[in-house]
């Protein structure tokens, strides 16, 4: 059986469509998470990894533990893996997994939605139908994500997303048409040399200057960089 272990939980990476991968791992050590949030949504969850990194940071910052994490997938087997590793996890009574798509769920007042969404286009499609509707567009896209932040999220509450960096202008326009509006964006790159390849940008209903920041994840030796082992310190072994 395929399992990922972190420092406090373990991951079963054997059934979901999309698995274990640096984007996750980067989003969920690196999305902002505050003392006061009680109610965040995961969509796309695959194995559950995001969620339960965010379980372990808000553990850590909240005296009364009171949050709750929703996380929902289109796909039955990714669904089922990520409430089986929620269910072994220290924090398994702050989850609830469902299988259903984003257009059939209906909450409410969200603190923090975050997603590590599809963004592969049509061209690029792969033969197998699961993994291809994990990783392409048209089962979920960021403006669908938008739209759906601008109705369910509080008015002080987040989104919070991981793309590729080729997407910025893109998603800013398209979030701000939604009335989202970046306060961070973290560019990512995988070494110095190389151009950056992610985008973690997270919004909110309120205009402000973003706070705009680098990551360059392995140093010219191809040894993880002391930023990127500073930031997954508390996750990984």
């Amino acid at each position: 059986m395929s399992e990922f272990r972190f420092r406090q939980f373990s991951v079963k990476n054997e059934a979901s469509a999309m698995k274990v991968g640096t984007d996750a791992v980067l989003l969920g050590a690196a999305m902002t998470l505050r003392p006061s949030d009680r109610s965040l949504l995961d969509i796309g969850t695959g194995t559950g990894v995001i969620a339960l990194m965010a379980a372990q940071r808000l553990a850590s910052i909240q005296s009364d533990a009171v949050f709750q994490i929703e996380a929902i997938d289109i796909d039955p087997a990714s669904a089922a893996e990520a409430a089986e590793n929620f269910a072994s996890s220290p924090w398994s009574a702050h989850f609830r997994a469902r299988c259903t798509p984003l257009s059939h769920y209906c909450a409410d007042g969200f603190d923090v939605i975050f997603s590590n969404p599809p963004y592969y286009d049509s061209s690029l499609k792969n033969p197998d139908a699961r993994e291809s509707a994990a990783r392409h567009t048209e089962t979920l896209s960021y403006r669908e994500l938008c739209a759906f932040a601008e109705v369910h999220l509080n008015p002080e509450g987040r989104l919070s997303l991981i793309l590729p960096a080729s997407c910025e202008k893109l998603l800013l326009r398209t979030a701000a048409s939604f009335g989202l509006y970046p306060f961070r964006l973290l560019r990512i790159r995988t070494t110095p040399a190389k151009p950056v390849s992610r985008l973690i940008a997270e919004f909110t209903r309120t205009r402000t200057r973003p706070e705009t920041t680098e990551l360059t994840l392995m140093d010219p030796a191809g040894s993880r960089s002391s930023e990127y082992a500073s930031l997954t310190n508390s996750f990984y072994l």
